[in-house]
């Protein structure tokens, strides 16, 4: 089942199998070490579009 970043519940793991947006979007992801095939995990989900916080290889990285 795929889902996307939003519908991942807070503390679940899942990975990464697409990133959609523009060449600069994804080039920026890269630089932050979100990329295809990585694992992440959900830390928190913040109110009202408010950024998602995520663990990536034992790091925490807020995008929003």
């Amino acid at each position: 089942m795929n889902l996307s970043l939003i519908e991942l519940k807070t503390g679940k793991s899942a990975k990464i199998i697409s990133l959609n947006g523009e060449i600069e979007f994804k080039s920026k992801l890269a630089t932050l070490n979100i990329r295809l095939g990585k694992v992440i995990r959900k830390v928190a989900m913040h109110p009202l579009k408010g950024p998602i916080v995520i663990e990536i290889d034992n790091t925490k990285v807020t995008i929003g």
